[in-house]
């Protein structure tokens, strides 16, 4: 080859080289968007529709969503949250979290499944739940703590992470609340989900939970209980 030719070819090597890493630049930075699911609306335990007044301030409650055996915290922290708090998935997808709903925007929800090793609250026990106080082994409180590897979030901050080995905040449930009647309802999730990972690793543990419908997508109304109704042992983290 000609030396002309030859740098001709280096220089279009180059420039292809430098247009591919501009990509997965940009690809790595891109945002990750809010996923719709099918709209659910939350009850109590009697079947009642719950009211955003009902939540009780900074107790762990539980439901399934978006599907039947994918759990997820929902919290009254009692007073407003932040709002259009900046985060990003593992994966460097950017996101926004517009924060809390309810009259004072102090009610959120979460997935219940650890960023880190997906621990997540079974019937038989839960390493991770809202703490409101401090611990022996967390100077925080109003957490998020898992103890499985004391990965910590900020619920009032999107879920971010702000202790632990964890690499992205917890995935945020999107929740509506209709002032007219009061009413909470589930629409779907915003950042970064594990649910493929999770079914893949739990399969048989959440088949003996949920049978075969783990899979299947939540209810149209979903029942949210207190999480030591539905743990028989909830771990403290002391």
């Amino acid at each position: 080859m000609h030396r002309r030719g030859f740098l001709i070819g280096c220089a279009a090597a180059a420039a292809a080289d430098g247009a591919a890493l501009v990509r997965a630049a940009e690809a790595a930075t891109a945002g990750a968007t809010p996923r719709s699911y099918p709209r659910a609306r939350l009850i109590g335990a009697d079947g009642r529709p719950l009211k955003a007044a009902e939540v009780p301030v900074r107790r762990n409650l539980l439901f399934h969503y978006p599907f039947v055996g994918t759990p997820a915290f929902l919290l009254n922290l009692g007073k407003p949250t932040r709002r259009k708090v900046a985060l990003s998935t593992s994966r460097r997808e950017q996101y926004t979290w517009e924060g809390g709903v309810g009259p004072q925007r102090s009610i959120v929800a979460f997935s219940a499944i650890c960023a880190h090793q997906m621990a997540y609250p079974t019937k038989d026990i839960s390493f991770i739940s809202y703490r409101d106080e401090t611990s022996p082994v967390s100077r925080r409180g109003q957490v998020i703590h898992c103890c499985a590897e004391h990965s910590q979030y900020d619920p009032a901050d999107g879920a971010r992470v702000v202790a632990g080995p964890a690499t992205q905040p917890l995935a945020a449930i999107l929740l509506e609340h209709d002032p007219d009647s009061d009413a909470l309802f589930a629409t779907g999730t915003l950042g970064g989900e594990l649910f493929d990972a999770f079914f893949g690793r739990f399969e048989m543990r959440l088949s003996l939970e949920h049978g075969s419908r783990a899979r299947e997508p939540a209810d149209a109304a979903v029942v949210v209980q207190p999480i030591e109704a539905y743990c028989r042992q909830l771990m403290r983290c002391a």
